[in-house]
């Protein structure tokens, strides 16, 4: 078997070393420019080179975006920024334009190019296409099913590698090709700049009636919904590798810390488990399904990969995230003599509250939060203030970068 990949986004600094820690073997991010996640906050340079060096001092490997397409304008600026990647470390960069791959040919030619989902690559001949021109890595297009991608595996050398989304938001496009963002709000999608209208929620009206709305719905003709539920594929780790990918890919740059740390810690126990002994990892299913549903989601799909989807695989009522678990804080620091821990907190807790402490090493853990001090060291029953620091007890040893979770009372919905 190839050794497989876990592969995490990475949004800012901060996310970075969450996916590290928390069982990556590799990342992607994106600079400042050339990127197809606008909103994230991204990498300056500075941010890049601390990021990379982390990444590189756990034997994490790092990818950066460079899959917009591209205008005429954005052509000069592109080689200098190429050169200031592979100067940082960078191990590849992700591109869609056949443009832009020209010139990171060469302008970097030492360095990986992986082909993004955006170049829309769905059969083995324009894999091999890329393979002929250099490209190390396709990364599958969203709309193929395991037997397409098991197909063109076995047509392709197998130096060329198979990279495809596990997890996350499903976009309604096309590869992640779409005007509509464009046309409704004037924000370029393919240029990173997606204001997600296929979130919206939709009326029509009939020009003579401007007031009377009608909602869209579906029928046995089709579905007139564009809002599509998360992907999620950790019950099919082996279907997903004898298919012959070898990268799987989690989405999410513009999601949480939590929801990063969340998703790879569990995906990372299930293809170490399932690499070990299969028996194992079937019997931990229903446990990585309760794990990954920690993090905010909006129901579950496995997208194309057993066909096409049909109408179950759309949410037709709202665009809001499912929540089950509110992120409550972050560990700073522990002190082993007096068991306390440094807590800088994310969301309200109190005393009395059940928590559960999320463990980049070692298993997870519940506890009641029975005692904590604030910065002056009075005792305090109750932590409300962003990012406040507390002192807090904890019953079992924690590290920096461990996380605090604490179940909501019942499913909240996110806008």
């Amino acid at each position: 078997m190839k050794k497989i990949e876990l592969l995490a986004p990475a949004g800012d600094l901060e996310k970075l070393k969450i996916a590290v820690l928390y069982g990556a073997d590799a990342v992607y991010l994106g600079g400042t420019s050339f990127g197809l996640r606008a909103k994230a906050k991204n990498f300056d340079s500075e941010q890049m080179k601390e990021g990379i060096d982390f990444a590189h001092e756990h034997g994490v490997k790092v990818y950066v975006t460079c899959n917009i397409f591209a205008h005429n304008e954005d052509i000069d600026k592109l080689p200098d920024y190429l050169r200031q990647v592979r100067a940082l470390g960078a191990d590849a960069v992700l591109v869609a334009d056949p443009g832009v791959f020209a010139i990171a040919r060469k302008t970097v030619p030492d360095m990986d190019i992986h082909i993004s989902t955006q170049a829309n690559n769905t059969n083995y001949g324009s894999a091999l296409f890329w393979h002929d021109l250099g490209a190390k890595r396709i990364v599958m297009a969203r709309e193929l099913s395991l037997k397409e991608i098991k197909d063109i595996s076995e047509n392709i050398p197998e130096d060329l590698e198979i990279e495809a989304f596990v997890h996350g938001a499903m976009c309604i496009s096309y590869s992640g090709r779409c005007l509509l963002s464009n046309y409704l709000s004037g924000r370029d999608a393919n240029k990173g700049a997606c204001s997600h209208p296929c979130r919206w929620q939709y009326y029509v009206t009939e020009a003579t009636r401007p007031n009377e709305y009608m909602p869209i719905v579906e029928d046995d003709r089709g579905t007139y919904i564009f809002n599509s539920k998360d992907l999620c594929m950790i019950e099919h780790i082996p279907e997903l590798i004898d298919a012959g990918i070898t990268s799987l890919k989690i989405e999410g740059r513009i999601k949480t810390c939590f929801y990063v740390g969340t998703v790879v810690r569990v995906y990372r126990e299930a293809i170490d488990n399932y690499i070990k002994d299969p028996k194992l990892y079937e019997k931990k299913k229903e446990y990585y399904i309760r794990e990954v549903a920690k993090a905010s989601y909006r129901g579950f799909t496995t997208g194309f990969y057993y066909g096409k989807p049909g109408a179950d695989e759309q949410i037709y009522t709202t665009s809001s995230y499912i929540r089950t678990y509110d992120f409550i804080g972050m560990v700073l620091d522990y002190n082993e003599e007096t068991g306390f821990a440094l807590i800088e907190q994310r969301n309200k807790f109190v005393a009395g509250d059940e928590v559960e402490f999320l463990r980049h090493h070692g298993e997870i853990f519940s506890q009641k939060i029975t005692e904590m001090y604030n910065e002056e060291g009075e005792r305090i029953t109750e932590a409300p203030h962003p990012q406040q620091i507390i002192k807090l007890k904890v019953d079992r040893p924690v590290e920096k970068w461990d996380m605090m979770r604490k179940e909501t009372d019942g499913p909240v919905t996110l806008e």
